[in-house]
């Protein structure tokens, strides 16, 4: 008698089931670089000797692909001096490039998610090998741009959305009783102690020792423990703000498998901010910080929890890390690819 209502509130609860986060993922296909994050959201950009004139095309929420072009000269942006406006000077293999329907342009930038307008513009380069510009610096390689908008096309259209479990937490104010000086005097008598014992390379003269309220009963201390030409290595730990004194090694785990990479992060370059209560963590590939990755994370009362990591494994100077295209992301606010 109760198999059609049963039925129907079967079906009604399906149809509420909030999509699973997809498998983030970041590629190279010849110059093209994808990357999607957990949210599903696709970003492409030409890597490399572009003199900096860049494409990216990005799909969003609704599936909806946006394409833009810049002209810059990357993180040496005041080296490229205004010119006459670049999208009358776009040429594809040598000929003039028309950039027809509705685009917004600006002295180095274009920008269209028309759709219209995308399909004919992509139907356009889509035979090509290179956009230039005419009487300018800017080579803008379209190996492999093929393969990249079949990658991305490739991947499920719908967004996934983010989990009350994945947010928990995040979108709480940071409000800590700071620490007193005696608590941070004991602290920094326990991090004395933890470098003499621990197995370190940095000279003494070079290591120094930070403490922060995480919570009523917990701090962190962080010591500078190995450094390299560009990336400070810290060890880290959980310690009780009184007595008897406890510790517990911070160990920062991903939520997902980076390509070419493990699940467990190294704290490099580590900054705690007491305005927000993020642990942020910076590896730079080199020393002018256009490659690398970036994360930053959130206690919640027993271990930090990723609310975002970025990645740049090309390093061809176009940006720096708050550019770099966003492979997970859990703060509902900043689901973006790239800030």
């Amino acid at each position: 008698m109760f198999y059609p209502f049963k039925l129907l509130l079967l079906c009604c609860l399906l149809c509420c089931v909030v999509p699973a986060q997809a498998d983030p993922a970041q590629r190279s296909f010849a110059d093209w670089q994808v990357t999607c994050n957990n949210l599903n959201l696709c970003q492409a950009r030409n890597t490399g000797q572009h003199q900096g004139l860049v494409m990216t095309l990005e799909r969003g929420e609704k599936g909806d692909i946006g394409v833009g072009l810049r002209r810059e000269a990357g993180l040496q942006r005041s080296v490229l001096a205004p010119q006459s406006h670049f999208m009358s000077r776009l040429e594809l293999d040598g000929e003039p490039l028309v950039l027809a329907g509705k685009w917004h342009s600006s002295e180095h930038m274009l920008f269209t998610d028309d759709a219209a307008t995308v399909d004919a513009f992509l139907h356009t380069i889509g035979e090509g090998e290179v956009i230039t510009l005419k009487q300018g610096p800017g080579k803008l390689s379209l190996k492999g741009f093929n393969a990249a908008l079949a990658y991305i096309n490739a991947r499920p259209r719908h967004t996934a959305a983010l989990t009350p479990e994945a947010v928990a937490g995040v979108k709480q104010a940071y409000s800590v009783p700071p620490l007193t000086s005696q608590e941070r005097s004991a602290l920094l008598d326990y991090a004395a102690w933890r470098m003499n014992t621990s197995r370190c390379s940095l000279s003494p003269m070079r290591q120094s020792v930070r403490a922060y309220a995480l919570s009523n009963t917990t701090a962190l201390v962080l010591v500078n423990c190995e450094a390299g030409a560009w990336n400070i290595v810290d060890l880290a730990w959980f310690v009780s703000r009184s007595e008897p004194v406890t510790a517990t090694p911070v160990q920062l785990v991903l939520p997902f498998q980076p390509p070419g990479h493990g699940r467990r992060l190294e704290l490099m370059n580590s900054v705690f901010d007491e305005q927000t209560g993020e642990l942020r963590t910076l590896k730079k590939n080199r020393g002018i910080g256009d490659c690398g990755v970036a994360t930053r994370w959130r206690f919640d009362g027993q271990q930090f929890r990723l609310i975002r990591y970025a990645a740049e494994p090309a390093c061809d100077g176009w940006h720096g890390p708050v550019g770099w295209p966003v492979l997970w992301i859990n703060h509902p606010l900043s689901a973006t690819l790239a800030p």
